[in-house]
Parts: structure tokens; sequence; C-alpha cells
């Protein structure tokens, strides 16, 4: 039985191995053979294949996150609250109440005057003033070039803006230069101009109260001022006058000596140069304004980048000169609405996500942003944020940690920046309290910023 076996499996292996190799012969073996030969038969109906979509992988669970700030954002100091919190490692959103929202920013704008500036004029960029001749004899012209900080404070003596240029240097060098010049040479300088004619438009912005001159904290915006046009030269804050041009040409006839009258105008064309000054370079100039919330130096750099950016030189030129400056960090910028520099006006609307994206390439330093993170005030320790009635209390427990702008204007306080949260993750933010809020609402943003600090990476959105 088992010899006839294996005999009748072998002849089905011959058999098989035989078929096999008549049909993996080649095309031409098959021509040469004779017709009676070729075998034929029906090809047996390939089965149908039912195709079913496979189902995409399905996501991986997000992270739970556990802690929550519910409490202090529920402060009703907060009034009409909107806020973001972005992991600024991974761009994660981890806290959104209206983040998408466009609304007032007070003086957190300017970051974006600032970033405009750093992109359009660059960090070295040094505004100048100039004095040329003018086309009477014994006639000179002041023309003023947009720097604000322009000093008729002593050389020597600081003004409220440290590193200013100051007018006793610029009459030092005309006198020098009208007496190298032998057609001038011995005669008396008898009247000053002054041109402020790089600014263009109203000097008062429409939707500003007009309060904020008489308090001191705003002066009105023209080409040509001395000392941010305070009454004070050495306080921050200090009431401004009615005519920043003419305070600015008394004080330079008064450096010149002779007793000159002074007069508006305009230089002429292709006069030449008889001095000229100029500011501290925009990366300085940037840091200012941001410490200690600068209006003034913040009008002054959003105009001459509207200038530069050739937008126009008038405050209805800050839309598309701002907006063009930041269009180099990517981001989109179509629900901007840009009324002014510093953040003075309520017409201004940022939203607080816009905020967020950019403070990341902030704290990155990315392109030329590295002089608004290093201006930044720092809690309980700089700036804005180390006054006595910021992060004081219970929340003094993120001194150090927080970098960030601070806002307030009549109906509104904000603040917008970097957090390096007590679990090492940076975080940035924007926090906006609007509405009728008093001065109470800075605690209250205060306790929220530190609570976000406290959560880190494992903040809640509930």
């Amino acid at each position: 039985m088992l010899i006839a076996s294996a005999a009748v499996a072998y002849a089905l292996v011959l058999g098989g191995a035989g078929w096999a190799g008549a049909a993996t012969a080649s095309t031409a073996e098959l021509k040469r053979a004779p017709a009676a030969s070729v075998v034929t038969s029906t090809p047996t109906p390939t089965p149908t294949v039912e195709v079913r979509a496979v189902p995409a992988a399905a996501p991986g669970p997000s992270r739970l996150r556990t802690c929550s700030v519910a409490g202090p954002a529920s402060d009703g100091r907060l009034q009409q609250f909107q806020a973001q919190v972005v992991n600024a490692s991974t761009g994660e959103v981890l806290y959104d109440r209206g983040g998408g929202t466009a609304s007032r920013t007070a003086s957190v704008l300017k970051v974006l005057t600032s970033a405009a500036a750093l992109s359009v004029l660059g960090p070295d960029y040094r505004m100048s003033t100039r004095v040329v001749r003018g086309t009477e004899p014994g006639q000179v012209v002041l023309v003023g070039g947009g720097d604000v900080t322009l000093s008729r404070t002593p050389s020597g003596d600081e003004s409220t803006y440290s590193g200013a240029p100051h007018l006793d240097e610029l009459a030092r060098q005309v006198r020098a230069a009208w007496d190298a010049d032998p057609a001038t040479a011995g005669t008396p300088i008898t009247s000053v101009v002054t041109d402020a004619s790089y600014f263009s438009g109203d000097a008062w912005e429409p939707s500003w109260n007009r309060k904020e001159l008489y308090d001191g904290y705003m002066p009105q915006i023209t080409a040509l001022m001395v000392d941010g046009d305070r009454e004070n030269p050495y306080r921050s804050t200090s009431p401004r006058g009615e005519d920043p041009v003419g305070r600015a040409g008394w004080a330079f006839a008064d450096a010149l000596g002779g007793g000159p009258s002074v007069v508006s105008g305009t230089a002429p064309a292709g006069a030449a140069v008889l001095g000229q000054v100029y500011s501290q370079p925009v990366s300085t100039l940037v840091q200012q304004t941001l410490i200690v919330s600068d209006n003034t130096i913040a009008e002054g750099l959003a105009r001459v980048t509207a200038i530069e950016a050739g937008a126009g030189s008038s405050f209805s030129s800050l839309q598309q000169g701002i907006t063009s400056g930041l269009s180099a960090y990517g981001l989109d910028t179509s629900q901007l609405r840009i009324a002014d520099g510093s953040g003075l006006s309520g017409n201004n609307a940022v939203p607080p996500s816009y905020l967020t994206s950019l403070f990341v390439k902030v704290m990155n330093k990315e392109a030329n942003l590295w002089p608004l993170y290093d201006g930044l005030p720092i809690s309980g320790q700089t700036g804005s944020l180390s006054y006595s009635d910021r992060f004081s209390g219970d929340s003094s427990r993120a001194d150090g940690a927080v970098h960030a702008k601070t806002g307030w204007i009549d109906d509104g306080y904000t603040l917008s920046g970097i957090i390096y949260a007590a679990d090492g993750t940076p975080l940035t933010f924007a926090i906006y309290a609007l509405g009728d809020v008093s001065d109470s609402a800075k605690q209250a943003i205060d306790a929220l910023t530190a609570a976000f600090w406290d959560c880190g990476n494992n903040l809640s959105n509930l």
C-alpha cells in the first residue's frame, strides 16, 4: 500500500510539473508547435474583490489638562473679558476666551508699533534734526525730522530721555559753520524759521481725550518738538503745550544767542546744511517707549515708519504703514485696525490671538525683534510692571517670570507678553479687561497671569 501510494503521488507531481512547464513556455515556442498539440481551455473567471475604504487611524487622545483658572478668570473686575494663552514651544492654544475677536488694546499697541518700526526702519536707524541756510540774509531754518526726544536741556544734563541729542550742540555746529563761511562770517543770525513739514495732517488724533495733553501724557504730534513738548523736561509725566513747534524754535533761538526772531516756514530746496544731530537708534527708542509706556516716542516711531514705508505722513497713513511693517513677520494682519501708534485711541483693534502669535516671534528674537524683547517690563523688577500696584501680594509669586507690555485707557486695561511658567513652559498670552473698568482691573489681570504661571502646560481651557 505504501509503495502504491508513493507511486501515485510521484505521478501527480510529474504531471503538475509538466503543466507548469507548458504554462510558462514562451510565445515563440507555442508558435513552433503543431496546431493539433495546442490545447485550449476556458479561462477561469477572476473573482471580484470588493475594495472597502480603510478608515483613517484614529487620532491619539488629547492630553487631559487639569489646572483650572476659572476662579481668577471670573473676577468681576475684568468686566468684558478676553484672553488667550499659547504654549510657545508647540504653538498649541491652551486657553481661549474670545481670542479671535479684535478689540481695543490700550498701550499694548506699542508692541505692534515697535515691531513695525524695527521691520521698516531697522534697529540702527536714527532720526535727524537739521539746520540749513534760509533764503534771507541772517536766516537759518530748523528742520524737524520726527525726533521727539530732541532736548533743550544743556549737553551733559539728561532729560527724561537718556542719551537724547541737545539743541545747544546743534547751535554750536551752526555757529561754527556760519563763522567759517566768508559770506557770513562776522554777521549775526537774525531769524530762525521752524520747518515741521515732515509730518502732515492733524497734530491731535480726533478720538483722543484732550485731557491727556494737560495731564501730561500726550503732546500734539509734530515733526519738530523738544523733550516731547513737556513743560518739565526731566519728568516723564508733565503737562504739554499748545505749540510744540514754537517751543522748539524759541529754545533753539536761545541756544544760538543774539535774540533772533522765530517764524514758521519751510526750508528751501537744496539749502546748505549748517548742522545736524541724531536721535538714539530705533533699538533704543523702542526700549524707551515700552519700558514706561511712553506715548510720545511711540507716535514718533509710528509716523516715521509710515513715511518710510511709503504710506504717508498723517494719522490716516498709520493703518497702511504699520500693517505693511508687520507683514514681514508672516502673520495675518487683516483684522488689525490702527488709529494711532500709542494705543491711546479706542479705535484701535487687535485680536488677542495676533499678540500671542507675535510674541512667539518676539520670545525667539526673530528678525530684528530683539530690542522689543529687551524693552519689555518684567514683573516685580522693571518698568511699568515694577510699580507698587503691579504683581503685589499673592501675585508676587510670579515676580521675574512675566515679560509683558501693560495697557490702560479709560475703558480698558490690558496685558500681553511672555510667561516663563513654574513648570518651565514658555507661554505667550494676552488679557483684555474692557468696559466699565476701574484701576483695580490691574490687580485682577495680575492674579490671572499668576494663575497661568502656576498652571504652565497643564493649563485647562475649562
